[in-house]
């Protein structure tokens, strides 16, 4: 069969591409842009731009499962096209956001939670993989711990289960290829609920450097993501962080039930990225 993985520049498609293709399975790598994409042997590449309809027919001709981003702006589209098409499931990215108190005032939740109503009402077998935080989004902090050893965090006490991008892409190769396990929301966690001081304390021990968290104002900390953060996004992660400041993230066993290994931790994160926490 041939698998459709979108968003084939994003760190977990990028680990996930090569395990199918070690499977044996007939991968196509779509994305707005597929000439930047590097493939293994035997990857079809494939334009297939989320933000224009008009890429996806080509995309999905021939398609029986496809790994698909969140994306809402024309999830309907792409859903009439994939039944066109005779898709037979679809594991959907989505997000833990959606099952986190307060989904439904959100931005990062109502994102995720539109596309996965939209494959309910679609009728296309689908699972969703609902991640919290990942690993990397600590390279966020590098160009700061990079050049003044200090990270700015509005609430250093804020607690999260950040998971390893590579266990996202386990699971999703799970899913995509043993059937028994389709149908289903699947919450994925790291092995432990870590505040932002423990997670770069983690790092530093990593980089073998000193790094320290700099407290700072919500607003101040909005302020310094607004060149590449929408504010509303921007708000639900603040939600999140204070809602989070001081309490435990949950922590499910959901990564090993589907891939058999446990979850990898923060620390073997840090250890394979130390040099972007280095001067």
């Amino acid at each position: 069969m041939t698998i459709l993985i979108t968003g084939s520049r994003g760190k977990v498609a990028t680990t996930l591409i090569p395990l199918l293709r070690e499977r044996g399975f007939d991968v196509r790598a779509a994305s707005a842009s597929p000439d930047k994409l590097s493939l293994p042997d035997g990857v079809e590449r494939v334009v297939c731009d989320l933000d224009d309809p008009a890429t996806f027919p080509a995309a999905l001709a021939g398609v029986e499962s496809v790994f698909l981003y969140a994306n809402p702006q024309h999830i309907e589209a792409f859903l009439a096209e994939a039944k066109t098409a005779g898709v037979r499931h679809i594991v959907l990215l989505s997000s833990s956001s959606v099952i986190e108190p307060g989904a439904d005032t959100n931005a990062i939740a109502a994102m995720h939670s539109a596309v996965e109503r939209g494959l309910e009402r679609s009728g296309i077998p689908s699972t969703f993989l609902q991640p919290g935080g990942f690993a990397g989004n600590a390279l966020g902090w590098a160009w700061t711990a990079k050049s003044t050893g200090t990270v700015d965090h509005p609430f250093p006490g804020a607690r999260s289960s950040l998971i390893h991008e590579a266990d996202i892409a386990d699971a999703a190769l799970a899913v995509l290829t043993r059937p028994e396990l389709r149908g289903h929301a699947y919450h994925l966690t790291g092995p432990a609920s870590l505040s932002v001081t423990e997670q770069v304390a983690i790092l530093a021990e990593a980089a073998g450097r000193p790094l320290t968290v700099n407290a700072v104002s919500a607003e101040a900390w909005k302020e310094s993501t607004a060149e590449f953060m929408p504010p509303a996004i921007a708000d639900a992660l603040l939600g999140y962080f204070a809602s989070h400041d001081g309490l435990p993230d949950a922590v499910t066993s959901t990564v090993e039930e589907l891939t058999g290994h446990p979850a990898r931790t923060f620390a073997s994160w840090a250890r394979e990225n130390a040099d972007a926490f280095r001067p």
